[in-house]
């Protein structure tokens, strides 16, 4: 047999097998490559987690300025803060980009993340981030509680206490509707390296966007990672270039 037919038979095989474990596992958002494992495998309680949405410019970023964080789960990003119904990235009318944080209160505090929001964008530009300037890249604290509206409005006034020569223009509103965002725009840094794609199983889209892994990968694939967890991801998907496995299940 020639080596081109062979590789031929033994890529098929491959993809035959891929097939057959994503038939069978569907209730996992990654590949379990050798087995089918009885039980899930570390996954947070999901009736313990809690959801925080700001808006702070651009949402392809700021997704994965919240991903690698220890305590974050899941990240959305979608338009928020304005009056029309059903908004569109062409078309999104008052709506702010915006992300939604699904995090474990146990892990990490809606203080910890109100300080990772304010110390990743200039809550002094007004209608605007770096190059993209407009009403859609404003800066908000979406809350739901009063306790998140007692917790934003401190963290507000300490920040403009830090900055006594400008206004911190960032707005503090009660969160109505949350518009999660088109397909392409969901995990927008991590789409654009096609080798992790593959290295995670190729998630289809909607399991891609719920994924836990693929909510840090994104964060990882940006530079956004606190520089320990950064580390860490990189050992591990070094370990699994150096066997040859092409699956990449948990972090």
């Amino acid at each position: 047999m020639a080596v081109s037919e062979r590789n031929f038979y033994v890529s098929r095989l491959f993809s035959i097998a891929i097939f057959i474990i994503f038939v069978i596992d569907r209730s996992h958002s990654i590949r379990i490559p050798d087995r089918i494992s009885e039980t899930a495998w570390n996954q947070p309680d999901q009736q313990n987690l809690k959801t925080a949405v700001f808006a702070l410019g651009s949402f392809w970023r700021s997704e994965a300025v919240f991903g690698c964080l220890p305590g974050v789960v899941r990240t959305t990003v979608g338009y928020a803060g304005g009056s029309k119904t059903n908004p569109e990235y062409r078309n999104l009318g008052d709506h702010a980009e915006s992300i939604q944080v699904e995090y474990d209160p146990r892990l990490i505090s809606y203080r910890d993340l109100l300080e990772v929001f304010w110390s990743s964008h200039d809550s002094r530009q007004v209608f605007g981030q770096g190059p993209d300037v407009g009403n859609q890249y404003r800066s908000i604290i979406f809350t739901n509680r009063t306790e998140e509206s007692r917790l934003a409005a401190v963290s507000k006034e300490k920040q403009q206490n830090r900055s006594r020569r400008s206004i911190v223009t960032t707005q503090i509103q009660q969160l109505g509707m949350f518009y999660p965002a088109e397909a392409a725009h969901q995990k927008f840094e991590l789409k654009r390296n096609v080798f992790l794609l593959q290295l995670i199983g190729n998630l289809p889209e909607e399991e891609l966007e719920r994924s836990s892994l693929a909510t840090k990968l994104n964060g990882y694939v940006a530079e956004l990672c606190p520089a320990r967890i950064q580390n860490q991801i990189d050992a591990k998907i070094n370990d699994i270039v150096k066997k040859g496995w092409p699956i990449l299940r948990e972090l």
